[in-house]
């Protein structure tokens, strides 16, 4: 099965909801979206160009203080019109998340292993942290009925977010009452 570059998708999204400049799209990676998806300048600014040649995005340019031009990127009826074919495909597949912990876990011999109890620690220690930002986030995000349907997609995925947290802490916990 060919495997799509979903971030062509995420660009093209995040152009449907208004003008970026790809710096603006770089930092939504390190906000909401790297809630749940990683990228790189490396990967974004060589996609906006192909995403640019393929006809499915456009840039102005815009001058800032006296000289320094930056691109605008916006969506064309082309680019908005393959995200919506895109949004409307079935999503048949799950994939595997890349969790170094859970990686190095499946690695661990022994339950005495001395190594074992510091990690898992480590671990709850990270998800509640976490887990209070995500709180913050719902909180400052959607206060009240109106927010949460104005935005609801986000909205799901921050309460997703938020139940995945705390399902991983209340492993975490319960692990850390096991181990020796």
């Amino acid at each position: 099965m060919v495997q799509k570059n979903k971030l062509q998708y995420i660009i093209l999204g995040l152009l449907s909801e208004h003008e970026l400049t790809g710096y603006d799209i770089a930092k939504a990676f390190t906000a909401d979206i790297g809630e749940f998806w990683n990228a790189n300048h490396s990967q974004i600014y060589p996609l906006l160009k192909r995403l640019e040649t393929a006809g499915l995005i456009t840039h102005q340019l815009s001058i800032t203080g006296e000289k320094l031009e930056k691109k605008v990127y916006s969506l064309t009826a082309a680019g908005q019109a393959q995200l919506q074919e895109w949004l409307h495909e079935p999503t048949t597949e799950l994939t595997a998340s890349k969790d170094e912990f859970i990686l190095k876990l499946y690695f661990i011999q022994d339950a005495h292993d001395p190594s074992l109890q510091p990690m898992l620690t480590e671990q709850l220690l990270l998800h509640q942290a976490k887990l209070v930002h995500l709180q913050k986030q719902m909180t400052r995000k959607f206060a009240d009925k109106a927010s949460q349907l104005a935005n609801y997609g986000h909205y799901l995925i921050l309460q997703h977010a938020i139940d995945r947290e705390q399902g991983y802490a209340d492993w975490l916990t319960a692990t850390l009452k096991n181990v020796d």
